[in-house]
C-alpha cells in the first residue's frame, strides 16, 4: 500500500459536512465514490486533517489514504480532481511516509471568517459570508482579539459535543481586517490547533463586543474563569473557511525539505 496526502478545496453550500453520515451528502463520501471507481470497486477511506461543518469551507483541506499500488501523482491528481463533483477541487497530491497522518501530525491550522457588513445586503455573498447589519467597533473587536493570543484553555469557546478533553491551545495570530471597498471584516485566526466550532464562537463574541452587547474584557475573563455564559454565539457556517494546514518535515513527505500546505 502506498500511502498518498492530498489539499482539497470544497465549497461547503451544498455538503451536510465533511464526514460521512448515513443518507447524507458530505465531501467525504464523494471524494471515496471517486477513490473506489479509480480502485476497481474496492472501498478507500480518506482520513482529514479534521471535519469541517455543514455549509463550512475549504481551500487548504488535508486528506490521506491508503492506495494499492503507486500512480504518476499528477496524473492521479488530475483523475481525482476531474471525477469528483466541481465543487471539489484535488489542489496536490503526492506519496508520504506510511505513517504520516493528516490529523494527528498536523501542527498549525489557520482559518479565516468572512462578515458582510454591507447595507443592504448582497445576495450573492449569502453563502460565502455571514451577514452583521449592527453597528461595530472595529477598534474595540481588534483590541480584544489581542486577549486570545498565547497558550490557554479554551473550554469556554467550545461548542457542547465536544469529546475532547485536554482544551488548551495555542493560538498564533488572531486578527480582524476591515474592507472597506468590499464591505465586508474579514477574522483570521492561527494556531496549533481549534475545538469543536471555537472559531465561530469567537467570531460571535467578537461580534458582540464589537456592538456593545459584551463588554471588551470578556475573552480575557473567559479564558481565566471557563464561562461559556462570558462568550457569544456561535457564527453561522457559511463563512469560515479552512485555509491552510501546516505540517512539520520529517511527518509531511518523503523528499521534502518542508511541507506547508
Amino acid at each position: 500500500m502506498v500511502r498518498y496526502k492530498a489539499v482539497i478545496a470544497y465549497d461547503g453550500t451544498h455538503y451536510h459536512g465533511f464526514q460521512t453520515q448515513d443518507n447524507a451528502y458530505t465531501v467525504q463520501a464523494e471524494i471515496e465514490k471517486t477513490l473506489k471507481k479509480l480502485n476497481n470497486q474496492q472501498p478507500i477511506t480518506i482520513h482529514p486533517s479534521g471535519r469541517t461543518d455543514a455549509g463550512v469551507h475549504a481551500q487548504g483541506q488535508v486528506i490521506h489514504f491508503d492506495y494499492p499500488q503507486e500512480r504518476e501523482a499528477e496524473k492521479f491528481r488530475h483523475a481525482l480532481d476531474t471525477q469528483t463533483p466541481p465543487d471539489i477541487a484535488v489542489l496536490s497530491l503526492e506519496p508520504v511516509a506510511d505513517d504520516f497522518h493528516a490529523r494527528y501530525h498536523a501542527v498549525e491550522k489557520t482559518y479565516h471568517y468572512r462578515v458582510d457588513i454591507g447595507k443592504p445586503r448582497n445576495p450573492f455573498k449569502r453563502f460565502y459570508t455571514s451577514y452583521y447589519p449592527y453597528p461595530l467597533d472595529i477598534e474595540k473587536m481588534q483590541r480584544a482579539a489581542r486577549d486570545l493570543l498565547g497558550t490557554h484553555d479554551f473550554s469556554s469557546f467550545c461548542a457542547t459535543g465536544s469529546a475532547v478533553e485536554d482544551k488548551t491551545r495555542t493560538i498564533y495570530e488572531a486578527r480582524i481586517e476591515h474592507d472597506e471597498a468590499n464591505q465586508e471584516l474579514l477574522f483570521v485566526f492561527r494556531g496549533n490547533g481549534f475545538l469543536y466550532k471555537m472559531v465561530r464562537i469567537l467570531v460571535g463574541t467578537l461580534l458582540k463586543i464589537g456592538n456593545d452587547r459584551l463588554p471588551e474584557e470578556n475573552i480575557r475573563r473567559a479564558l481565566l474563569t471557563e464561562d461559556r455564559s462570558l462568550t457569544g454565539p456561535t457564527a453561522h457556517p457559511e463563512g469560515l473557511y479552512l485555509m491552510n494546514v501546516s505540517y512539520e518535515t520529517k511527518k509531511a513527505g518523503k523528499n521534502d525539505n518542508k511541507t506547508l500546505t
